[in-house]
């Protein structure tokens, strides 16, 4: 079990957002995290990666706790934010360099992993660029490279797709895949629901801070009662369902 959630509630400055979160990701699985805008994603995410401290319950990784050795936990992810957010006076080689500092890879390795990485994303002629010189798209690629180098358990993977080309988005896919097939273990949060359909294993679909449905696409269609429904027409009821909790007449 690389992944394991238990009971989770925490948030923001005393105000819970998620509420009594469970679910799993196991060695090898790709795991899509879907909801409505606020309905705790980005704050389950923070939680993971040791940004939010959680109020009450526990998240392990391989067994262990964020609490009994940060360093070794934070090691084991590699994290891909929906923003690029790069070192503006280090170059594509200095991120690389500094990135594998972090993790305790010789540079030799991580020139070597990376190596492969920039030639899949044609960035092999860019190692002495700045950012100021990338596009969205291409900061995009430099985030995903230093994360894949290292190689970690879990690879959380905030709205990949933001800012990517055709091209670059079947390059990650096959990277995740690649990645997977070697045991890595995926949460990939995103709203582009078609292709999640058809690369995830599972699906954890989020509501107002909690895990309202988990499992396959056929576990959803079940709990949701739309068999044969896609991913996309799962989301658009969900929608439906919470405009209309909220009183707002839904055309």
């Amino acid at each position: 079990m690389t992944l394991k959630i238990t009971n989770l509630t925490g948030g923001y400055f005393g105000n819970p957002v998620l509420k009594d979160v469970n679910f799993e990701i196991s060695d090898g699985e790709l795991v899509g995290l879907i909801g409505l805008n606020g309905a705790g994603k980005s704050t389950t995410i923070q939680e993971i990666i040791g940004l939010l401290t959680p109020y009450s319950g526990m998240i392990e990784l391989d067994g262990m706790t964020l609490q009994q050795d940060l360093e070794s936990y934070r090691k084991k992810i590699g994290f891909i934010p929906e923003t690029p957010s790069l070192y503006e006076e280090l170059t594509l080689r200095e991120h690389i360099e500094v990135t594998a500092l972090a993790y305790g890879i010789p540079n030799d390795v991580a020139m070597e992993r990376a190596n492969k990485l920039l030639e899949t994303f044609r960035l092999s002629d860019k190692l002495d660029w700045f950012p100021v010189n990338f596009s969205k798209g291409m900061k995009q690629k430099v985030m995903i490279i230093c994360a894949f180098l290292i190689e970690p358990s879990l690879y959380i993977i905030d709205e990949p797709f933001m800012g990517l080309d055709p091209l670059a988005i079947q390059d990650l896919i096959e990277l995740m895949l690649e990645m997977k097939k070697n045991g890595s273990s995926i949460l990939m949060s995103t709203h582009i629901l078609s292709t999640a359909e058809k690369f995830c294993d599972k699906f954890v679909v989020l509501n107002e801070g909690q895990v309202i449905a988990a499992g396959t696409i056929d576990d959803l269609r079940q709990k949701f009662g739309q068999p044969g429904a896609s991913l996309d027409e799962i989301y658009l009821g969900l929608t439906k369902n919470s405009v209309a909790k909220a009183g707002v007449v839904y055309e």
